[in-house]
């Protein structure tokens, strides 16, 4: 599902679920291709090393020529697979498998030139295999199973036996057991450190996805209530009229002109009464209907100061201090939206601390960066633990928490984040970090002098 961006004239959409969940993958199959790319070169240099070793000290009668025909084949396989995989990010399952493919023929290869199975190496094949298990779907790794077991088959048949004296008797003696040591090694510590690096992957990519699950959960969740919201407050929309006709003319009624007190109730009423239409208004502006007509520009400083203005003087507001530090004035566009989320987490920090509430903003690196403390007791540690989720709040009613959930995906919405902790002096303490080209209507700055 898409959620749409509070900022009109600027959309930013969130990506749809299903989009970020192949990126997760893509990038994991990316990692994994990287990681059989290293691999190879460590086949590399262990194939050198190992000719060399056989020829020069154990004086291994070798087709050296064809066998490093078929090494500089794999090394330029391998530079050709660093500089596709290095640009293309999408790795599939079946480009892996293709790559694993290419091993395996290699290393076949290899063997057959150097004594099939009778060469001790030839046990490196279940590092193939291993490693197909842990990258590769079921399919792909069961093909691995047999055509690794088919080229074993065709080595035990056709490939010339390595002359190596039949020794075997000599155990730790035998240059056979020797080789196989070697091999077993080799497979154990390329398996432990490669399958390891695999596993981690795995792990985050699975942890990743686990994440986008939680969003998409989220994100339905806010579509549900943005339309329960929306139905109700098309319904509330007549009552509040209705009242707002009924104490207009009460105003201009003789008995209530004659009485002072009764006037300034009914003025309050009518206060209350609009302020009530406002936040109809927005729960129907922020669901995005009638929304191009709540689009306003301004600047930054102008937004938060007007903000402000209008957040003291509709709420009972004893001790607020507000620093802004915005040097640069950058124009924006923004909608009810973004005010309520600002808005939310005041009347949090207010609602905690009636004393006191403070409100720093300020400019860095192209974020807008708000700070709103309060004196209040501060938040749990089970709360800080799962800050932004449903249903999680301090106040033991019934739905408390959403308006931080709310902020949280608005902020998410724009590319922002919000965090909170408890102050050193007491009291807590709400960030909010919102890009500035998320709300920004040009890429150009006012001067405010």
């Amino acid at each position: 599902m898409r959620k749409e961006t509070p900022v009109l004239e600027k959309p930013i959409a969130a990506a749809e679920p299903s989009a970020l969940a192949a990126n997760v993958e893509y990038a994991a199959g990316h990692t994994n291709m990287l990681q059989l790319i290293e691999l190879r070169w460590i086949a590399v240099v262990g194939q050198v090393t190992t000719i060399a070793g056989a020829i020069l000290v154990f004086h291994v009668r070798l087709p050296l020529v064809q066998m490093l025909q078929v090494l500089a084949c794999l090394i330029a396989f391998n530079i050709a697979s660093h500089l596709r995989w290095h640009e293309r990010r999408p790795v599939t399952n079946r480009e892996l498998f293709l790559a694993l493919l290419v091993d395996v023929g290699m290393f076949t290869l290899q063997l057959y030139l150097s004594g099939g199975t009778t060469n001790p190496f030839a046990f490196l094949y279940l590092l193939q295999v291993i490693i197909s298990a842990v990258l590769l779907e079921a399919w792909s790794t069961w093909t691995i199973v047999g055509i690794t077991l088919a080229c074993l088959a065709g080595l035990a048949v056709f490939a010339r036996p390595l002359a190596l004296p039949f020794d075997h008797a000599r155990g730790i003696g035998s240059l056979y057991v020797q080789g196989l040591l070697v091999c077993f090694a080799l497979n154990a510590a390329l398996l432990v450190i490669f399958v390891s690096r695999i596993s981690n992957t795995l792990r985050t990519k699975a942890a990743q996805l686990a994440d986008l699950r939680q969003r998409a959960a989220e994100e339905d969740h806010i579509v549900r209530m943005g339309l329960l919201a929306s139905g109700a407050a098309h319904e509330l929309g007549t009552p509040l009229a209705t009242l707002s006709v009924i104490l207009g003319d009460w105003k201009r009624m003789p008995e209530f002109k004659k009485n002072p007190e009764l006037l300034e109730e009914i003025g309050e009423m009518q206060t209350q009464l609009k302020r009530c239409k406002s936040i109809v208004s927005s729960v129907l502006l922020a669901a995005g209907e009638t929304r191009g007509e709540s689009a306003a520009r301004t600047t930054i400083r102008t937004f938060l100061d007007q903000l402000v203005d209008d957040w003291k003087g509709s709420r009972p507001v004893h001790g607020f201090t507000y620093d802004n530090r915005i040097a640069d004035d950058v124009r924006v566009v923004f909608d009810s939206a973004l005010k309520q989320m600002i808005d939310n987490v005041l009347d949090n920090a207010l609602e905690a601390s009636p004393a006191w509430v403070g409100l720093d903003a300020g400019v860095e690196q192209g974020m807008l960066k708000l700070a709103v403390s309060d004196a209040g007791p501060g938040f749990a540690p089970a709360m800080l633990a799962h800050f932004g989720k449903p249903y999680q709040s301090s106040k033991g009613r019934p739905g408390g928490g959403l308006g931080l959930f709310l902020v949280v995906n608005v902020a998410r919405t724009l590319g922002g984040t919000v965090s909170a902790s408890n102050r050193p002096e007491g009291g807590a303490e709400v960030r909010l970090t919102l890009p500035l080209s998320a709300i920004a209507l040009e890429q150009e700055r006012v001067d405010v002098r």
